[in-house]
């Protein structure tokens, strides 16, 4: 199947995956001014902090001030995370600054659920259900189910179709038990274990049983193949992405400490652009944000476009 959108969105994860992992503290003035710039790239979604305990995601301990502190702009929906009711309390402070929207959060692995929530699959649909219902009382829709591990597992291995429909079901059935519609789904290939073939299988398959859901693919470039992964998923008419700048961020549960984080976005914009798909983003101003997170954390970030440019400007040096 080759079905490529005429236009991809990105979301953009940097600020929140990405100073989440980092070794050192980032001042909050920092997460605030990567924030800006990349509010002024085209990008129309930013998710910018976690909600998250600090003494276990000590990166994030200055979420309030962050999300206090940055400009927004018109045409930019800024979101953040939130994994229990103390982190959407959290949240529910910042609804004139936020797009808030709950999720149903599942992952193939129970290995994976287990190290990273600390519960196993009965567990985590007796929480999801619990959050469900608190996004309810707040008035808070929940319109996206996201499965972690969709493709691979450090502690399981390789993940099926068919446990990644599994988990898809368990979140459906939540949905229904609480009376919400779901709208989007997100397969994030938490530890980079995804190859184009299995973007491929996983994705005809699930799209074969839940045809109407706007499909997102959150991928990691753990073993290089991030942009060949993204580009398996456009060519089964995926049109979402997440992504980060300059490739920020992992995740800290992986138990693979060092490893590359997300696709970047620069990368994936370049892919698009490069293929005439669409995207509405400035990539040069991109790069450039690029290079100011990495200004910021201290060192350099794996995205190849950072060092390369863009095409564009090498195509006019040639003309």
């Amino acid at each position: 199947m080759s079905d490529l959108p005429s236009h991809v969105t990105i979301a953009e994860e940097g600020p929140r995956e990405g100073f989440q992992i980092e070794p050192g503290p980032i001042a909050t003035s920092d997460k605030i001014a990567l924030i800006d710039a990349l509010s002024g790239t085209g990008l129309h979604h930013i998710q910018v902090a976690s909600f998250v305990n600090p003494k276990l995601v000590p990166g994030w301990a200055d979420a309030e001030a962050t999300v206090a502190g940055f400009t927004p702009q018109p045409g930019v929906a800024y979101s953040a995370l939130w994994f229990n009711a103390n982190g959407l309390e959290r949240a529910l402070a910042f609804r004139d600054r936020l797009t808030l929207f709950g999720s149903i959060s599942f992952a193939a692995s129970e290995a994976f659920s287990k190290k990273n929530l600390n519960r196993d699959r009965e567990g985590q649909k007796v929480a999801m259900a619990k959050m469900t219902a608190a996004h309810k009382a707040a008035g808070v829709p929940v319109t996206r189910i996201g499965i972690q591990a969709a493709f691979g597992c450090n502690y399981q291995g390789d993940i099926s179709p068919a446990q990644v429909i599994t988990a898809v079901s368990d979140a459906m059935a939540v949905a229904k038990d609480a009376g919400e519609t779901i709208k989007d789904l997100t397969l994030a290939d938490t530890m980079g274990w995804a190859t184009p073939i299995r973007i491929e299988r996983t994705v005809g398959e699930v799209r074969a049983l839940w045809p109407d859901l706007a499909l997102t693919l959150h991928l990691h470039d753990t073993r290089g193949l991030g942009i060949a992964n993204a580009h398996a998923g456009m060519r089964m008419g995926v049109a979402r992405f997440d992504a980060t700048v300059g490739g920020l961020g992992g995740c800290p549960f992986a138990g693979q400490p060092g490893a590359p984080g997300n696709i970047a976005s620069e990368e994936l914009a370049l892919l698009c652009q490069e293929m005439g798909i669409e995207t509405g983003i400035d990539l040069d101003a991109l790069i450039e944000a690029g290079r100011l997170a990495e200004r910021i954390i201290g060192r350099r970030l794996p995205s190849a476009v950072l060092r390369g440019g863009a095409l564009s400007a090498f195509r006019a040096k040639a003309a």
